[in-house]
């Protein structure tokens, strides 16, 4: 990846937290993480916040006990199937 230099102001108080935690040396690669970990937790939230209203429970009849229910019951249903192909092996 290509590096570009660029002029930013921060405040003493913070750069010297920085320096303080990570050297002078890495103050650029602390930044650059910093950065790139605020831009993907913001691109995040702009996902969550377009999906907004997408889904729908009147879309979804199997989860109108709840979600712990749905997952209760899959988990069931899956133990039951397990048990079968289990004894089908053991009987042959």
């Amino acid at each position: 990846m290509s590096s570009r230099r660029t002029h930013v102001i921060i405040p003493e108080q913070l750069v010297a937290e920085i320096d303080d935690l990570v050297g002078k040396r890495s103050r650029s690669q602390f930044l650059v993480q910093a950065a790139t970990y605020e831009l993907k937790r913001l691109r995040q939230l702009a996902a969550l916040k377009a999906a907004t209203g997408s889904w729908k429970l009147a879309n979804h009849p199997e989860l109108k006990a709840g979600s712990v229910a749905y997952q209760r019951r899959l988990r069931a249903e899956s133990e039951r199937r397990h048990k079968r192909l289990t004894s089908v092996v053991e009987r042959s």
